[in-house]
């Protein structure tokens, strides 16, 4: 679970519901009229935009901006050099014993594919097809969300126009006057607050998410092609570390996990 999205989000609504309190009227920011034409208006117009399922879809999405969690590139690493030593020293159907070990669903199409013996320009294409329907089903979420983005600020100023027009034909009453500029005002407001605290935010942690696992697939796509040329663990070790921030490259700890570390080396 994501903690830094759930706090930020019911931190920024925190902060607005305690100025609209303290600033005296809060039942005014609960307008119906202002609330539906910003949340619906924004809802009709993504599933115009977009295919039904898609925008259904949008709550599975969502969920992995709140809780998807990868694993650490430093253990996909180990495990990798891990599979590498095997392969080197027992051949590469002796891999079959670690599929059942393996979580990632990547990373296990990949190792089946090296004990079955597949090409390896087409395990490389196999995997790298794969990780490019990735990057657009990705694609089409954080495009929903900024779609949303676009739309509840422009929501947001029809409901002014409508608010407005509302005041002007009711001038002879003053008694409505209030009424009409409650939603002017009101649905501009959802509409900068959908737009700014949910849809926008949302959209860049799913970016930050996605390119952290296409970096992580495409680390795991090096790490797959270097079993399979049978090159020296170390060596690939090296080669996968240069995925990483050059604060997070500690060969000795990725080794360690490994357990071709220099502890178990004197234990052995």
């Amino acid at each position: 679970m994501d903690v830094a999205t759930i706090i930020g989000i019911l931190f920024g609504f925190a902060m607005i519901a305690f100025s609209i309190a303290t600033g005296g009227a809060p039942k005014f920011f609960l307008d119906p009229m202002s609330i539906l034409i910003v949340w619906g208006g924004t809802a009709a117009a993504l599933f115009i935009n977009f295919p039904m399922a898609k925008v259904l879809s949008v709550l599975k999405v969502a969920k992995r901006a709140f809780m998807h969690k990868l694993p650490e590139n430093v253990d996909v690493i180990a495990t990798l050099v891990r599979l590498s030593a095997k392969a080197r020293m027992e051949g590469l159907l002796a891999l079959e014993s670690e599929l059942e070990k393996i979580e990632d669903e990547f990373l296990k199409k990949g190792v089946r594919q090296l004990v079955d013996g597949v090409d390896p320009e087409l395990v490389r294409s196999l995997l790298t097809t794969e990780l490019v329907s990735l990057e657009e089903r990705h694609a089409v979420g954080q495009r929903i969300f900024n779609a949303g983005a676009s739309y509840a600020p422009a929501f947001g100023m029809l409901g002014t126009l409508i608010g407005l027009i509302s005041m002007l034909s009711r001038l002879n009453d003053p008694t409505k006057i209030g009424v009409g500029m409650a939603v002017a005002l009101v649905t501009t407001f959802w509409g900068v607050v959908l737009a700014n605290l949910v849809f926008l935010p949302i959209a860049g942690k799913l970016k930050t998410r996605s390119e952290q696992e296409v970096q992580q697939r495409e680390l795991i796509i090096e790490g797959i092609a270097s079993i399979q040329a049978g090159d020296n663990p170390r060596i690939l070790n090296e080669k996968l570390l240069a995925f990483l921030a050059p604060q997070l490259r500690s060969s000795a700890d990725t080794l360690e996990k490994a357990g071709l570390g220099a502890k178990q080396k004197a234990a052995a």
